[in-house]
């Protein structure tokens, strides 16, 4: 099995997974079609299928025109306004393309149809990997026919389970999304690589050592986040990484309750959201003209058309 992450949009990551003895891929995430099939082509591959982990525009907008290009391309995810889906997953449920093995893990939190995947092949040395997503919802998509929300704000915590972070939750419960950080992700196997939806490391480090100012993992993989390799990825982390320095992950730790002043894990993660959104709102926010330029770019604007 291998992973091409690919860099798109402001921070987001498309994610390109290779079967390599058959040479079947599967795309998690398609937010730009052309990239992804530059990719697809320098590899050689064949694309069967995508893998969406939720219907924001910025995870599902390339699928509609990704599925006119690639007659018969099946999409796949469990959320019904997620576009072109072709068939909707069941939490458990389990696939197959060729030697890799995927389990679909529903995890509610930031929409109520957000899932993760997480990805394995038998007798392989390799560690399996979990690919997961999220965003805002802002206005409509004015060029697709799907009620897809624009995208996550730029610098937002993003993904239901991020590096150092989580995803801000919009249509779930405090306590669904405990279940879906630290009884569903949580507990997959440590060495579990965490390919996540958006390059949010540095700020999601900055807020854990904020929680934690004593922690020791978090000071060195804040240095480690600081290096000077511009557009490199920091992704992926593994799991048991992420279980010393995600404070989303360590809502039963002394140090994250005593911050949060509160106990039962739900309410410590329902603290921590909030606090999260606070830390981001004192960054300097994004100018409406750039988010405007940003749209044009994107091709979510388009200029009036002469009488």
């Amino acid at each position: 099995m291998k992973v091409k992450v690919i860099p798109v949009l402001e921070d987001n990551y498309m994610y390109l997974v290779i079967e390599e003895r058959t040479r079947e891929a599967v795309a998690v995430d398609v937010a730009v079609p052309k990239r992804l099939l530059e990719i697809v082509g320098r590899e050689g591959v064949s694309l069967t299928t995508v893998l969406t982990t939720h219907h924001h525009w910025d995870h599902a907008r390339g699928n509609a025109e990704l599925a006119r290009l690639l007659p018969g391309l099946v999409v796949l995810g469990a959320d019904e306004r997620i576009c072109a889906l072709t068939r909707r997953l069941a939490h458990g449920e389990e696939l197959q393309f060729g030697a890799i093995h995927v389990r679909c893990l529903l995890t509610p939190g930031h929409t109520l149809g957000h899932m993760s995947y997480f990805l394995w092949e038998e007798e392989c040395p390799d560690p399996p990997a979990v690919f997961s997503g999220t965003g805002c919802p802002v206005p409509t998509c004015p060029t697709s026919p799907c009620p897809i929300p624009l995208s996550d704000p730029p610098n937002s915590p993003g993904d239901a389970l991020s590096v150092a972070g989580c995803g801000s939750r919009l249509e779930g419960t405090a306590q669904q999304m405990y279940q879906s950080l630290v009884e569903t992700l949580g507990t997959l196997p440590p060495e579990t690589k965490v390919f996540c939806g958006h390059e949010h490391t540095l700020g999601n480090l900055e807020f854990a050592q904020k929680v934690e100012p004593y922690n020791d993992h978090v000071k060195a993989k804040l240095s480690w986040a600081k290096r000077d390799e511009d557009d490199v990825p920091t992704v992926p982390a593994t799991l048991g990484e992420e279980l010393l320095y995600n404070p989303f992950l360590r809502v039963a730790e002394e140090s994250v309750r005593k911050f949060t002043g509160k106990v039962a894990p739900a309410d410590v993660l329902d603290v921590l959201c909030r606090e999260r959104a606070s830390f981001e709102r004192a960054a300097e926010p994004l100018q409406p003209q750039a988010r405007a330029l940003l749209a044009l770019q994107w091709g979510l604007l388009s200029t009036p058309r002469q009488k």
